[in-house]
């Protein structure tokens, strides 16, 4: 039995979780991810470093979409990351077929919460090692930033960092961040963050960043060949940025 309760997350004399702090501190030996809001859209960047040389990182993901206008970097668990991107993508494929439209941001953000919050009190189940800066456009609320930590909460933010050098990152952010950037100088200043911080030299090949970005104009056959029913319409995107992207934009802030 004593087995069983140690293994429950409950309050401790003095009010804390215990598990959650357990989790907490698997999120701050996570790679260092951030997050910032720009005029025009997000960037989310994060580190992404392999534990071995011999791992095949070109199948190892740290920014993981969602759907077409959402995603989110992560720090902590990998797996448990993995799990929630699963959750975050059927979520998001029920509210369209429920009410045929995108999942709104804030909507998705509220139900990985809740997630994380139901593996808090139950039974068999430990909290997620894992916090979550996802990135968003939609028609309401236009481009969002929110975090989702382990204990369930979710808030939003206008740029925020996660992970073992969150301290340093957010004080960095705190200088540098601007009110109606665009999201060239958001995406800048995600990378020199990231290089304030970073152990060694930053190349195309360790770190990984996304963006929600306003959808290129393609031209008028191809729009009409490929155009999806108005309602799923969106004005930006959520992608992965390709090496060779990374590689410019390094170009630029080196």
């Amino acid at each position: 039995m004593s087995e069983y309760n140690f293994g429950l997350t409950t309050f401790n004399s003095s009010g804390k979780l215990t598990q959650l702090d357990a989790s907490l501190k698997a999120v701050s030996n996570g790679s260092t991810s951030l997050g910032i809001t720009a005029r025009n859209g997000v960037v989310v960047a994060t580190e992404k470093k392999p534990h071995s040389p011999l791992v095949d990182d070109d199948d190892w993901h740290k920014v993981l979409p969602v759907s077409q206008h959402m995603g989110f970097v992560y720090s902590g668990l990998g797996a448990d990351a993995y799990l929630l991107a699963r959750r975050a993508r059927k979520e998001a494929e029920l509210y369209r077929r429920n009410y045929d439209e995108l999942i709104p941001v804030t909507q998705a953000a509220k139900k990985l919460g809740s997630v994380a919050q139901d593996f808090t009190q139950s039974g068999g189940v430990r909290p997620f090692g894992v916090s979550l800066l996802v990135a968003g456009w939609d028609k309401t609320r236009g481009c969002q930033l929110y975090q989702v930590d382990p204990s369930g909460a979710w808030w939003a933010w206008k740029a925020s960092a996660i992970g073992k050098n969150f301290v340093n990152a957010k004080q960095f952010l705190e200088k540098r961040y601007q009110p109606n950037m665009d999201l060239e100088d958001a995406i800048h200043i995600a990378l020199l963050t990231l290089k304030e911080g970073f152990d060694g030299d930053v190349t195309n090949k360790n770190i990984q960043v996304g963006v929600v970005r306003p959808i290129k104009k393609q031209d008028e056959k191809k729009e009409k060949r490929h155009d999806p029913p108005p309602s799923f319409k969106t004005d930006y995107e959520f992608v992965v940025l390709s090496p060779e992207e990374l590689q410019d934009y390094l170009d630029q802030v080196a």
